[in-house]
């Protein structure tokens, strides 16, 4: 690990040193089609300023290898302008003191006014900005291939038991029911829903509040079962198959639904699939009136000189405008981080999911996701990964085993 640190600090190091002063170094794992398409709008933004552009991507759908670079540019003495991060993550960087004040731009353009308080724990640390919130995307998603739905009855799932029900009929009709990539993000994405699906008042205290009982409880034995019982609807090459090309499977057809958040959607759109007619967005079954969200942001580190700084400020500004979050999302397939947005420009499914959000926010029914970094801190999400994973996959004899050991895996790393 030492090793690989040191020589990817010095390859990172060596993209920033051809940057020009009015660049700005940008960290992302935004690397499937879909993503890339969308991130080229801010990109395109920027160079309409005079602002260039000096690409750093890391695959990897979960931004986990993306951490481990930042974290051998950081240790190399040289940190990127600007990180795309997620929840806590964001606030263990603001921890260290090494993300730049953001509050000249975010106060002369009203973003405390505009931008979701759920958001704003995030972006915000202690009192000032720290991140610009670029979207806000929702965890609680089935996408289901069109002809597929209409093969197996029809109508979309609602319950637990229509869900079984017509992954069963797919089963039957000789495709994969269930598109899924064994990473343990995407196990963890899955299991949101399941868990989601059991409640609000259970989701909340179990992976928010962390509540020992809830965690090792009944209700979390059975959400374990339900999540062994998806894994029999999933084919045998699952293991390490990015997301992005388990959307695949279901745009081609060979599939009949992903779990998955709604960065899926652009895939789908790359793709040339329309909403209603090539696929249809869902909520997980059970959870129709709440979200768990998760929010990709750009942090920005602490640089020296006027005008990089002032390149930062420019990028949080192109990021905060109405404009570019509509025109961005529309792309990416998530919705504003601003509530003053119009969904005129918005597909039925880019729609739905910016109803389905205000009605949550509205409700009480926002929830950070597990999965995503945004209800707990990464050394607690990591444990859940563990647990989940290992339950996938079948290691415990059943969702009670699961559940005792989940409680006792997050009490640990607390």
């Amino acid at each position: 690990m030492s090793k690989f640190l040191t020589t990817t600090a010095i390859a990172l190091t060596m993209m920033a040193g051809a940057a020009k002063a009015t660049d700005v170094e940008v960290l992302h794992w935004w690397t499937s089609g879909g993503e890339a398409a969308a991130l080229n709008v801010l990109k395109e933004d920027l160079q309409s300023k005079g602002i260039g552009w000096v690409d750093m991507p890391v695959a990897g759908g979960g931004g986990e290898a993306a951490m481990t670079a930042l974290r051998a540019r950081v240790t190399a003495g040289d940190p990127p302008t600007a990180v795309q991060m997620l929840g806590f993550d964001i606030l263990d960087w603001a921890e260290q003191g090494a993300l730049g004040n953001l509050d000249e731009v975010a106060a002369a353009e009203g973003w405390d006014k505009v931008v979701p308080e759920a958001l704003q724990k995030f972006s915000k640390y202690d009192g000032h900005w720290i991140a610009a919130p670029v979207n806000v995307h929702s965890t609680n998603w089935v996408w289901i291939n069109k002809a597929a739905l209409d093969a197996a009855g029809g109508k979309a799932p609602e319950s637990w038991d229509e869900l079984v029900a017509m992954l069963d009929k797919m089963k039957a009709n000789g495709i994969t029911p269930l598109a899924h990539g064994g990473q343990p993000w995407q196990d963890a994405t899955v299991f949101d829903g399941v868990v989601l699906s059991k409640g609000n008042d259970f989701y909340k205290n179990a992976f928010i509040d962390l509540d020992p009982d809830t965690l090792g409880g009944a209700d979390m034995a059975d959400a374990f079962d339900r999540l062994m019982k998806l894994r029999t609807y999933v084919d045998d090459n699952f293991s390490g198959r990015d997301w992005n090309l388990a959307s695949a499977m279901v745009i081609e057809g060979k599939a009949g639904m992903q779990m998955m958040g709604d960065w899926a959607k652009g895939e789908f759109l790359k793709a040339g699939q329309k909403p209603g007619a090539d696929f249809v967005c869902i909520r997980f079954p059970g959870t129709q009136g709440s979200v768990t969200f998760n929010s990709d942001q750009f942090a920005m580190f602490n640089v020296s000189g006027d005008d990089k700084v002032k390149a930062q400020m420019e990028m949080a500004s192109s990021i905060e405008s109405p404009k570019f979050q509509s025109a961005f999302n529309v792309v990416k397939g998530s919705v504003p981080a601003r509530t003053d947005v119009p969904d005129t420009d918005f597909d039925d499914c880019g729609k739905k999911g910016m109803k389905d959000l205000a009605e949550a926010n509205t409700s009480g029914s926002l929830f950070g996701s597990m999965a995503h970094g945004h209800a707990a801190p990464a050394s607690v999400k990591n444990a859940v990964y563990d647990v989940v994973t290992k339950a996938f996959n079948g290691g415990y004899k059943d969702g009670a085993e699961a559940a005792a050991a989940l409680a006792e895996a997050v009490a640990a790393a607390q």
